[in-house]
């Protein structure tokens, strides 16, 4: 099998399991990695046991051994770095949001088609195992027409008002803040394994600690030693929401979404309700599918690769009775993204810079809809507007 070469940009947190994703595929070399000086990137390099490494991200772009780019940077430079790679020709994942606006998704969503790369949104929760039976089963019509899709993602870990980042800072993070961050997961779940859009959709949304403080680098935003020097900071982003959604299947559903929410660490639950049969998953019981019937008794089919779909087995890697986690989901979704770079076929799992892009119209769909006074949102009208705002641009160069 012929090696590939990749490139990492931004080798903060999530970086080094871009980096363990990429070594678990046994075919793709870590050529270099790039970071905002060139002493941290060395720093990083040396860390990683990578040999490259740049200070400035256009010169792993250049690199002629580079193929393929991951793009770990914070949210605000995703536009700017995804947008070079694809000018640049070469393949390209990044982490999501694919960027902080639906306008500048959209840019991003036309550059990849017109570049004809690989390109891909790390929304990793579809590389589990039984995430994936569950869309096949959703396929086989083994629950009926689905008819209602809801659930929660919970977490706490902004609860503490000393807890500040470039995430608060609209300018950095986006507008959004609960609904981005993690909303977006659940939206493409649903969409994902329902196989069915988000239409419209009505928001309602709180910003619960609306002063933070902050200590300054994010590196020290989340310390919580108690001589740290720190100054207050109005926050507006959400950090608690609930959304009621309309699907083009004609399917409705309700998410609610919070990061203040004390005991709730990494609480995603999705369940999925059809004529025949319910699904649902949660991902702190990733190795669990709860499967509900109203005229038999109801199931929990553990993770068995020999009791799983075809297509779902091969994101199983352990037997039966053996757990498997967020890194092993995580590794999945980078293989199928090496799948594409290597075959010229896209797997269906993978959340593409087009999907991703109807994500982030989601969002501010639900935004908007806030906005308005609590109406409903029609997301094609949305991004419909987002397209007349760029062709507008174009035609008078703005």
């Amino acid at each position: 099998m012929k090696h590939i070469g990749m490139g990492i940009i931004g080798p903060g947190f999530i970086a080094p399991h871009h980096i363990d994703a990429v070594r678990r595929l046994g075919f793709v070399n870590v050529i270099g990695i790039a970071g905002s000086s060139a002493a941290s990137a060395q720093q990083k390099a040396s860390a990683y046991g990578v040999d490259r490494s740049y200070g400035d991200y256009r010169e792993l772009i250049a690199d002629p051994d580079i193929s393929v780019i991951h793009n770990t940077t914070p949210s605000y430079l995703h536009f700017s770095i995804n947008l070079a790679i694809l000018e640049a020709g070469k393949h390209v994942i990044s982490d999501k949001p694919l960027a902080i606006s639906a306008k500048e998704a959209a840019i991003l969503r036309d550059a990849a088609a017109a570049a004809g790369v690989a390109n891909a949104v790390t929304f990793n929760y579809r590389g589990n195992p039984l995430v994936q039976q569950a869309r096949l089963m959703a396929e086989r019509n083994d629950i009926g027409n689905i008819f209602f899709i809801h659930g929660v993602y919970l977490q706490d870990w902004m609860t503490d008002a000393n807890v500040y980042s470039w995430r608060s800072d609209p300018a950095k993070g986006g507008p959004s803040s609960a609904l981005a961050d993690i909303g977006s997961h659940w939206c493409d779940l649903a969409q994902h394994v329902a196989n069915a859009r988000i239409t419209s959709v009505l928001a309602d949304l709180t910003t619960v600690v609306k002063t933070r403080y902050s200590a300054g680098g994010s590196a020290e935003a989340f310390s919580q030693k108690s001589n740290v020097q720190r100054t207050p900071v109005e926050v507006s982003g959400e950090d608690l929401a609930s959304v009621l959604i309309r699907f083009d299947n004609g399917a409705k559903g309700c998410l609610s979404v919070g990061q203040v929410l004390p005991g709730h660490k990494n609480g995603l639950e999705i369940e999925f309700n059809g004529r025949s049969g319910s699904l649902r998953w949660n991902q702190e019981r990733q190795n669990e599918l709860w499967i509900g019937r109203h005229d038999q008794p109801n199931a929990v089919m553990g993770k068995d690769p020999s009791l799983m779909l075809p297509g779902a087995v091969g994101y199983a890697h352990l037997p039966a009775g053996h757990q498997e986690a967020w890194a092993d989901a995580f590794r999945n979704v980078i293989g199928d993204v090496y799948q594409w770079v290597q075959t010229g076929e896209k797997p269906a799992t993978v959340c593409t810079f087009a999907d991703a892009s109807r994500t982030c119209s989601v969002i501010e769909a639900m935004l908007k809809s806030y906005e308005l006074g609590g109406v409903w949102q029609d997301v094609e009208e949305h991004a419909a507007t987002i397209q007349n705002v760029e062709q507008q641009e174009v035609i008078y160069g703005k």
